[in-house]
């Protein structure tokens, strides 16, 4: 691969990583910031509205559940067969997930189908969601000069603090309209417009090439055919204090932005 083409390639990893982390954690985050004020409302019983809150919140617990799951059911296909079909395939999880639940029939309309439906596309966006910020990380990690990997790494998570904060905003300003449109289609409105979002990012991830570092494991025949078994075998300890150090710096964040609201 010559000079240009690698620093070709090494553009588009950077746009789709950062770019396409934000748009996906766009929904991701904007589901935590409608919890309080939309879902337990709309989606569960309303008889005993302390418990709906909580219900919805459990609701959105699920999807924290789900994100270890997706990352080690992703990442080992990643490991397989490239990290180019993970990105494409978790935006196009992630994406579907977010669109569904802007069409989604409320509690008064279908009962306790409603938060059943809604537990499911929260499932489905925290699985898409534990692949993305890891494999995003990776792509960066491999496709990076090797004196600049650390920065190159941290972009994704600069791309995921931006559609947090853009789908705060956007959150901010649907607050502005009047109470029954908001409750009416108002919320409904981020969720549906995620689709043009999600092409965006989608047209942007199929044009990416795979990662030098994946095409020379190939061409060497050293693909790993148990990455999940190699890394607690080897990287246990690893495994475990990542673990803590991102349930430290992720918990108190998320309560901030979500649970939060339901105090103010």
């Amino acid at each position: 691969m010559s000079e240009q083409e690698y620093a070709a390639n090494l553009r588009r990893a950077t746009l789709s990583s950062s770019v396409g982390s934000a748009l996906e954690y766009f929904d991701f985050a904007m589901y935590g910031l409608m919890t309080a004020l939309v879902f337990d409302r709309l989606f569960f019983s309303t008889s005993n509205p302390a418990m709906a809150t909580v219900a919805a919140f459990g609701v959105y617990g699920v999807g924290f559940v789900a994100r270890p799951f997706g990352g080690l059911f992703f990442g080992t296909i990643g490991d397989r067969i490239g990290r180019r079909w993970v990105l494409v395939t978790t935006i196009i999880l992630m994406g579907g997930a977010s669109t569904l639940i802007g069409a989604l029939p409320t509690y008064e309309q279908v009962g306790i189908l409603a938060p059943i439906l809604l537990v499911l596309m929260r499932l489905a966006q925290g699985f898409g969601a534990g692949a993305e910020q890891a494999g995003a990380t990776v792509l960066m990690a491999e496709y990076a000069p090797v004196k600049k990997r650390g920065f190159f790494s941290a972009l994704p998570f600069v791309g995921i603090q931006a559609g947090t904060l853009l789908a705060s905003v956007v959150f901010f300003l649907l607050t502005l309209m009047p109470e029954d449109a908001f409750l009416s289609w108002g919320w409904r409105l981020p969720f549906l417009g995620s689709f043009v979002l999600i092409l965006v990012a989608l047209f942007i991830r199929a044009k990416l090439q795979e990662t030098p570092s994946f095409v020379q494991l190939e061409k060497s025949e050293q693909v790993a055919e148990r990455p999940v078994r190699e890394i607690f075998t080897r990287g246990r300890a690893g495994v475990v204090i990542g673990a803590g150090l991102r349930m430290a710096e992720n918990g108190g964040s998320y309560m901030f932005q979500s649970i939060a609201l339901a105090f103010v």
